[in-house]
């Protein structure tokens, strides 16, 4: 019980020590924030101030949550395929290499497009519909997660297979079943990247062309001259975003449990 009791109490102020400095950092700038609007050294227009802030959220509660459903459908939806397609696209490329190749050097190139150069062009295909948004967040998801998914089946150590396939495994068996397992820690840091980016690829999607959607609600807020409903959805994408990025890591921890030294892949034991 000692030993249980100084464990709990030394992840407790390991805690502390992690979450105090950047909650003080937050209540101090959010302190100055509301003096200097209250001074009147900004303009409500400029920097709406946080009381008005958090006034405006609960006076247009409703809608927000509205807007906020039907933006949570389209990049969660996006990011679910996004999971699936990158990672099957990172197995492919590490089990080819002509995929690999030919296909790699896209990959790492379209990560540097910005999304307003392509969204137009899904408006084109998709229209309006939520269907152009999902699968626009989906493409600009799988980016990282076949990338990291690629990087990290090559970083696995060539031992692994050899006492797989010593032991009477087929190859795809020790790959599907060995070599994913060992490099799954850095799949779920490419999908943790894509977690990142879903909600923000969603809403500027459907600030670009939507009928409903933070988007939509942005577009309204900014063109009515809202700070404080601009706010208002900002922290709510910021809100969704660690949500997601703490349900990823949750499930990273439930299924491969926390991250060992031990486990930790070096490039330089791999065999390219």
């Amino acid at each position: 019980m000692t030993e249980k009791r100084q464990h709990r109490d030394v992840t407790t102020e390991r805690w502390w020590r992690k979450a105090l400095p950047p909650a003080v950092t937050i209540g101090v700038v959010l302190a100055v924030w509301q003096v200097a609007a209250s001074a009147h050294l900004v303009s409500e227009t400029t920097l709406a101030s946080p009381t008005a802030i958090v006034s405006s959220m609960i006076a247009t509660w409703p809608d927000l949550m509205a807007a906020t459903a039907v933006t949570s459908g389209e990049a969660l939806a996006g990011f679910a395929i996004a999971v699936v397609v990158g990672i099957a696209i990172g197995i492919g490329l590490y089990a080819s290499k002509t995929a690999n190749r030919g296909i790699y050097p896209l990959l790492v190139a379209a990560q540097t497009i910005p999304i307003i150069t392509i969204a137009p062009l899904f408006m084109i295909w998709f229209g309006f519909n939520p269907a152009g948004k999902i699968i626009l967040v989906a493409v600009f998801g799988l980016f990282s997660i076949a990338v990291d998914t690629s990087r990290g089946l090559t970083a696995v150590p060539r031992f692994y297979q050899d006492v797989a396939l010593t032991c009477g495994a087929t190859k795809p068996w020790a790959l599907f079943h060995v070599k994913l397992r060992v490099a799954a820690h850095q799949i779920f840091s490419g999908i943790r990247i894509s977690a990142a980016y879903v909600f923000g690829t969603a809403v500027t999607a459907e600030y670009l062309g939507a009928t409903n959607g933070l988007g939509v609600w942005l577009q309204g807020a900014f063109n009515s001259f809202q700070t404080a409903m601009i706010f208002s959805a900002a922290i709510v994408v910021v809100a969704l975003t660690g949500i997601l990025l703490g349900l990823v890591s949750l499930v990273e921890r439930l299924l491969l449990g926390p991250p060992d030294k031990d486990d930790a892949i070096s490039l330089d034991d791999s065999e390219f």
